[in-house]
């Protein structure tokens, strides 16, 4: 009954769902975040106590805290990091690149339905590394804590090369190929318009709905049938695989790498999850057994710092089912190696991270990444 009940208010009120990403993926006895209007929110307390639906307004005045984190960007104690507006980070990546030639690359593999570069920065050494591993950041606009991690990955990696054990060994045995920002168009948007757009910004066939979920646009049993057929809704997949120009660019820039790439990490907000494939049916994959080990291990590395708690799973089993995922795409050219994560939090800040959890969030992330790229290089010898 509740199931249905969110269904009805989703239908009359088109409430933006942050977890799961839509109506459609709600499943029984599962946590449901979801934002809605304030002209709204009276008749959905109202129908939830009508109905006996346990409920808890978690963020009070949105609003208020979006204008917050906008207003305390950079404010908090010196030396701490923040999150950056798009043309800083270029700005960053091109520096990196300047400031440690050695060890570090930019390329620019496409453009964006709105003409910006995407780089990917490649990090490593190219004299000893035989092997690679992609980072992908950002395809979802309003997860700032992905790039913001993708950011410390490569600060961490060029700052402590020749001074860290683990870290010199992974960059002398693997180059990581960076994209610090997926969905830039996106990225832009929630800065200038929308802190919680979610897609890229292309048009739709709906004139007034615009932007395609870029996570939804991979040749991995793509669809566009129900909410994935909806130009306003947040999962939209678009007219086709690969028919978005960013989704285009990394997958073409895969392909051109495949015999090479070993591993494939994808970041997200929120939940607090590390996953594999499949997410398109809850069948095993073929290497589900090893995948899980793995998972394991970078989930016990990651809570040994802070205790925070993470789940793993397969992405179907252990979130809810997607269809043309980056993530099962890349399982199915062939990097074995796929994974998700789900960063910080599990839901009291949702996409508002605050920028005092940005550290201890990338600092647990970087022991789960080091943990499976350690086990990359083990294969080896």
């Amino acid at each position: 009954m509740e199931v249905n009940v969110i269904k009805h208010l989703d239908k009359r009120m088109k409430l933006d769902f942050w977890k799961p990403k839509s109506s459609h993926d709600i499943i029984p006895k599962s946590s449901v975040y979801f934002r809605a209007n304030a002209e709204h929110s009276e008749a959905i307390v109202s129908l939830l106590n009508k109905k006996g639906i346990k409920y808890k307004v978690v963020i009070n005045n949105l609003q208020e805290a979006v204008e917050n984190q906008f207003r305390k960007q950079g404010k908090y104690k010196r030396g701490l990091p923040r999150y950056h507006e798009w043309k800083e980070i270029a700005v960053w990546a091109y520096s990196i690149s300047l400031n440690h030639p050695n060890l570090a690359s930019l390329v620019t593999i496409g453009h964006t339905f709105e003409g910006n570069p995407m780089h990917v920065l490649k990090i490593g050494n190219p004299k000893s590394a035989k092997n690679s591993v992609f980072l992908e950041c950002g395809i979802h606009a309003r997860e700032w804590i992905s790039p913001a991690f993708c950011q410390w990955f490569v600060n961490e990696a060029v700052e402590t090369y020749g001074q860290n054990e683990v870290m010199t060994k992974l960059l002398d045995n693997l180059i990581f190929h960076v994209l610090p920002v997926f969905n830039i168009d996106g990225y832009i948007f929630t800065w200038t318009s929308n802190r919680f757009w979610r897609k890229n910004r292309a048009p739709t066939p709906e004139e007034n709905c615009f932007g395609i979920d870029l996570n939804r646009k991979f040749n991995s049993s793509w669809k566009n049938t129900g909410s994935y057929g909806n130009p306003c809704f947040q999962i939209y997949s678009g007219t086709g695989p690969e028919s978005a120009p960013e989704t285009k660019a990394v997958s073409t820039y895969i392909r051109e790498h495949l015999s090479i790439m070993k591993a494939y990490l994808s970041f997200h907000s929120f939940s607090q999850l590390l996953m594999y494939p499949y997410a398109y049916t809850k069948e095993l994959a073929p290497d589900h057994e090893e995948l899980d080990k793995i998972a394991k291990a970078a989930v016990e590395s990651l809570e040994r710092l802070y205790n925070t708690s993470y789940k793993y799973g397969s992405i179907a089993t252990t979130l809810y089912a997607a269809y043309g995922s980056s993530i099962d795409w890349t399982y199915d050219q062939g990097i074995k190696y796929s994974y998700v994560f789900e960063l910080r939090d599990d839901g009291e800040y949702g996409f508002l991270l605050p920028e005092y959890d940005i550290e201890p969030t990338c600092r647990e992330t970087m022991l789960a990444v080091k943990q499976i790229a350690s086990y990359l290089i083990d294969l080896d010898t």
